[in-house]
């Protein structure tokens, strides 16, 4: 029998869509039900590798985790990982289609719904109950046309609709009572019920405003879910977290400074440092400088190597580098920030934009050429320290020169990334590298810090056992499961 579906749509972007549908995952698994999740449309350079050298947003990623199943190319069908202002990169079913200008997208939107459709089929097939999580917000009837991700998926797939609104940044009653009142009738109906997201005080004091709610737009309140403190111990998706303001740590043994460039992508690869006592990490924006006092300077990959590198040279990250080189300072390269620290970066196809070729920071003798074919694989080996690890690639380019000789990594029979002969600078293409304890360890002992105890795949697990608790206790999880077709 086919599964049973329920969608969550928001009013806006960031009011906890992707951590709701999480949570629920693992707690419906918890209850016993073959949970899938289930993405139409995704906005992100955060992406994860699936076993068939697919990708897929990585909040999908981390739902199919809570959900204790494999991951899959249908749970993203459409992921739009942004190259520019007005452009993005198109991967349908896991794979490249193409780059597309934003305008041009909204006309390629009616031809890929068959596809959304296909890999919603497919997991309906194969599950329970599969939970559809909607993106950015419900609310934006200028975009319904063509529509795949929101209101426009709902009716094609006849999934009820539960509206998400966030309390913590004002204006709930106003954001869902205002959606009901944009949205035309036929989608409005699709809307079965609401919940309030991030209460945070005395939940007695709402009660009159989720009344307010249920009155004005006749749905179903699902409960009101107080703020969960421990979301920022979970892997990071959205640029959005990216926004929020340094932990200073006082007493920690280790500053990593990392530059925060405008198409940083998978920088989930900073969440494990983040939730080492011993570390603080410190994100610097253009117009600050990189702090003198920092251990370690880390490059993010990149969705456009070349105009990142230009922005970070237009910052003077580039002399704040070589700077924190001179007094003794460590630097490490991730994929695209690996490429950075090369002599040269050429682009003779225009993979990224028009073709160029640019000067690199020079830290490392290599050169990279971008080429059209990508590489996505997960990847097991040892690094140069004879530490074991597994992660995953995910980039376009060949790199290739004298450092190359000195390699970071060792991968089955071939061999990844370079080091410096002063053994100060390290680049590689190998994502992930951080959730690897014993990897995190070896790089805490090689700042000047004693070795890590977290075992963070062990803690990230727990917090979503906390979180599926938490919405046992202030949700009505039966009643999701009686709105469900």
């Amino acid at each position: 029998m086919a599964a049973k579906s329920i969608m969550f749509q928001g009013t806006g972007s960031d009011v906890g869509k992707s951590l709701m549908v999480a949570g629920l995952a693992r707690a419906f698994t918890k209850r016993g039900l073959s949970v899938l999740p289930f993405k139409p449309q995704n906005m992100s350079n955060n992406a994860a590798v699936t076993a068939d050298g697919g990708e897929i947003g990585r909040a999908q990623a981390l739902q199919a985790r809570a959900a204790g199943v494999p991951l899959s190319v249908h749970m993203n069908p459409v992921l739009l990982k942004p190259q520019s202002e007005t452009g993005a990169q198109v991967v349908v079913q896991g794979k490249v289609l193409g780059n597309a200008k934003a305008a041009d997208y909204q006309h390629m939107k009616a031809g890929l719904m068959p596809r959304v459709l296909e890999s919603f089929e497919h997991l309906k097939a194969n599950a329970d109950l599969v939970l559809i999580e909607g993106a950015g917000s419900a609310s934006e009837v200028n975009l319904r046309a063509n529509d795949i991700a929101n209101m426009g998926f709902a009716r094609a797939a006849n999934a009820p609709v539960i509206l998400i609104g966030d309390i913590d940044r004002g204006g709930v009653i106003a954001s869902l009572v205002g959606t009901k009142a944009v949205v035309d009738a036929a989608d409005a109906e699709m809307i079965k019920g609401f919940i309030v997201n991030r209460f945070r005080g005395d939940p007695v004091l709402f009660d009159e405003g989720m009344r307010i709610i249920a009155d004005h737009t006749g749905w179903q309140s699902i409960g009101l879910l107080p703020h969960f403190a421990e979301a920022s111990q979970l892997p990071a998706e959205d640029a959005l977290g990216l926004a929020s303001s340094n932990q200073a740590k006082p007493d920690a043994k280790i500053r990593i400074a990392v530059p925060i460039l405008p198409h940083i992508s998978n920088f989930d690869d900073l969440d494990p440092l983040d939730m080492e006592p011993d570390i603080e990490l410190i994100r610097v924006r253009p117009g600050q400088a990189i702090p003198g006092n920092c251990t370690l300077v880390l490059l993010c990959g990149s969705k456009a190597t070349i105009a990142d590198l230009t922005v970070l040279r237009r910052a003077g990250f580039d002399i704040d580098i070589k700077a924190h080189i001179r007094r003794g300072g460590f630097v490490l390269g991730l994929c695209g920030g690996y490429q950075m620290l090369g002599k040269t970066i050429s682009d003779p196809q225009g993979i990224e934009g028009a073709p160029t070729s640019l000067e690199g920071l020079g830290l490392l003798d290599i050169d990279t050429v971008l080429t059209g074919d990508k590489r996505l694989v997960s990847v097991t080996g040892r690094s140069f320290d004879g530490h074991a690890f597994s992660g995953y690639e995910m980039h376009v380019g060949v790199t290739q020169g004298a450092d190359c000789q000195y390699p970071f990594a060792t991968i089955g029979n071939h061999v990844d990334g370079a080091v410096s002969p002063d053994g100060r600078v390290f680049g590689t293409y190998i994502h992930g590298l951080f959730s690897n304890d014993l990897q995190r360890s070896a790089w805490l002992n090689r700042l000047g810090a004693q070795a890590s105890t977290l075992n963070y795949e062990e803690q990230v697990d727990a917090v979503l056992d906390r979180l599926a608790e938490h919405m046992e206790r202030h949700l009505d999880l039966d009643a999701l499961l009686a709105i469900a077709r």
